[in-house]
């Protein structure tokens, strides 16, 4: 009888998740490490010594040539062969990025062995045409080719690159010390097929609900809805809970209250009574708007339709509370907000060992002085689960402060050193057409907006597999601007972790920082304006918009993003020989005389002062007017700047 009993308790927390996904008498395989992708109700879990460390082709002095000359995109070379990592197991890469894919050969030599066990090329990593680096657990968007699909090895793997130049890349990998792995085969079981699909359905899911992530702990879901309408300087508790257990989701639907330029509707959550809330961050910044829009549709945050949705599994030891704090503000008329919550929870209260308590940590700042922004630094155990990002820059121009790398120190050692902002969120290349050019959703990472008249953009990325355990500390930064953090950037973030111990302190949300920032200059490049022709000119992409008129034609600008208001409208353009005359215009009324820019040599005319506009929805546009000047026909626009003028 006892033994029966045994067996059937032994059986229960295994299905409950009270265990590892796997025991250390247990063969560690390729369909643990992709059971991971799907099992969400696992991220509370501690992963003990699991470190993650990274290589990359970030620059060693501290400059911006992270992979443009392929310089310190190898830890060295084997005849003519590139050596990208060399790692030491047992281990498992869990994530491989570039932007800059080729279809040169990545050999992957496992365990010492002389023959390559995967031959592929590296392409082929994102192109889903190869099993199993099938999409959307593979891919590219916004620039960047990603790939999560699971490199277990048992004793070491070392990447070869058989080509003459790589540039950029990050492969990160995780130590699973003193485990039993079994080192990639390349055979793959038909449960193993049905795995990865699982997977592939989860992460094609637009549309998510809690129903996805009931698994282990985070099953036999209970709800409680409530609905009410919050006044200024009001708080309304919506969730309370005196006994342990864990919050598996909640959704929050206000239709549109939450947009806008104001952030003044707090999310609060404390968990056991501790003297600091473990959430405490605006709504709009906590599910990944950006300034004053909903942007962001994960498969485990973000908002969908008018709901805003949270699939993090939060488990606590005695007691939960969530509240909605709505902060009054001087001077402006605040609306009484109509808000509706559901809370899906159960009675499984935490493994105190074995799992974390979320936390979130919210910042914003506008620093002036030279150094990394923190998104969160902490002592004590637990790992990183995800990054939410926006990052204004201020001053006009190009948003050269996204070419900041992230950096990931974790007890004691530099585990993690990015290429560049926008690689952090698995993109690339800011400012291209279909590139990182607007706001993405992706299953796991995206990008959350980008106008180069704002110089604004944003991301976001979550850490599923390669979630980043730290045992002692973990320092995780990002840089202001290409080099020396010289590039004065406002940055909000929210970060996501699962910790052993509670929060010490917060930051204070004020009215200031809850605040939209609005610059008074815009930018408009080229690459990216949007424009329409009338007969009689032709356009390229030059060294600018360059237009060339037959007679006389005209294009139309549209100047998008910016806010309602007058503008003084000032234009950089080329002069020379074959320099055309052009005439600005805003619709029917005529904002200039003609310009000539024909001129016996090649001259550069910047800021040059066209006139003054009222920019409303309606009338969010120039027109440049172009005719020949003899046979010189040729106008080269290189910029359109907007200074505010009330």
């Amino acid at each position: 009888m006892r033994s029966k009993l045994n067996t059937f308790l032994l059986a229960l927390l295994f299905m409950t998740g009270v265990f590892q996904l796997h025991s250390q008498n247990k063969t560690y395989r390729w369909s643990d490490e992709v059971t991971l992708l799907k099992r969400v109700d696992q991220l509370p879990r501690y992963r003990h010594n699991q470190l993650i460390e990274q290589e990359s082709s970030y620059d060693r002095t501290g400059n911006n040539d992270d992979g443009f000359s392929g310089k310190y995109s190898y830890i060295r070379k084997e005849g003519d062969n590139l050596v990208l990592a060399d790692f030491k197991g047992p281990g498992v890469v869990n994530r491989i990025w570039t932007p800059t894919p080729t279809n040169d050969t990545l050999l992957f030599y496992f365990d010492g062995e002389k023959d390559p066990r995967l031959k592929i090329r590296f392409m082929d990593l994102f192109s889903g045409d190869v099993y199993p680096f099938v999409k959307p657990v593979c891919g590219n968007e916004i620039g960047g080719y990603y790939s999560y699909i699971p490199i277990p090895f048992k004793e070491s793997l070392k990447i070869v690159f058989q080509g003459e130049k790589i540039m950029f890349h990050q492969i990160q990998y995780r130590a699973l010390s003193g485990m039993d792995v079994e080192s990639w085969t390349g055979q793959f079981t038909p449960a193993d097929r049905a795995l990865l699909a699982e997977v592939s359905n989860l992460w094609g899911d637009i549309s998510p609900t809690v129903n996805n992530y009931t698994s282990g702990l985070s099953g036999g879901l209970l709800t409680e809805e409530k609905t009410f309408t919050i006044e200024p300087d009001q708080e309304v508790l919506f969730f309370d809970k005196q006994s342990g257990g864990r919050i598996v989701g909640f959704e929050i639907d206000g239709g549109t209250a939450f947009e806008g330029l104001y952030k003044d509707l707090i999310l609060s959550a404390r968990w056991d009574n501790e003297s600091v809330e473990a959430i405490y961050a605006p709504v709009a910044d906590f599910f990944g708007y950006a300034y004053g829009k909903p942007a962001m549709r994960s498969i485990l945050m973000g908002r969908y339709n008018t709901t805003n949705y949270a699939y993090l599994p939060m488990p606590f030891d005695h007691s939960a509370r969530m509240k909605l704090v709505y902060r009054k503000r001087d001077g402006i008329t605040q609306s009484p907000l109509p808000v509706s919550v559901k809370v899906y929870y159960n009675n499984n209260k935490r493994d105190v060992k074995e799992e974390g308590k979320l936390y979130t940590v919210w910042r914003r700042e506008q620093p002036e002085t030279a150094s990394f922004y923190e998104f969160m630094k902490t002592r004590g155990k637990g790992h990183y689960v995800g990054t939410i990002h926006s990052a204004q820059g201020l001053r006009p121009g190009m948003t050269l402060f996204f070419e900041g790398d992230d950096s990931t120190y974790v007890d004691g050692k530099m585990r993690m050193h990015g290429t560049g902002s926008e690689d952090y969120y698995n993109g690339g290349w800011y400012a291209l057409l279909d590139r990182w050019d607007r706001g993405i959703s992706m299953p796991i990472h995206g990008s959350l907006d980008y106008s180069l008249p704002m110089n604004r953009t944003g991301a976001y990325r979550f850490f599923l597999s390669d979630k980043l355990s730290f045992e002692r500390e973990i320092y995780h930064a990002m840089e202001h601007g290409p080099e020396r953090n010289e590039f004065p950037v406002d940055y909000t973030s929210v970060a996501f972790y699962y910790g052993a111990q509670p929060l010490k302190e917060r930051m204070e949300p004020t009215a200031a920082l809850r605040e939209v920032y609005l610059p008074e200059k815009h930018v408009y490049f080229p690459q990216l304006m949007e424009i329409t022709l009338e007969k009689g000119v032709q356009v390229i992409f030059d060294r600018g918009l360059s237009i060339s008129s037959f007679g006389q034609g005209a294009v139309r600008v549209m100047l998008t993003d910016v806010p309602e208001g007058r503008y003084r409208v000032l234009l950089n353009y080329h002069e020379g020989p074959k320099g055309a005359d052009f005439q600005i215009w805003q619709r029917q009324y005529q904002l200039s005389d003609w310009h000539s820019t024909k001129a016996v040599a090649d001259r550069y005319r910047e800021n040059v002062h066209v006139g003054d506009i009222h920019l409303t929805p309606q009338t969010n546009s120039i027109t440049v007017h172009v005719r020949d000047n003899g046979e010189a026909n040729l106008f080269e626009l290189t910029l359109i700047t907007l200074e505010r003028i009330d």
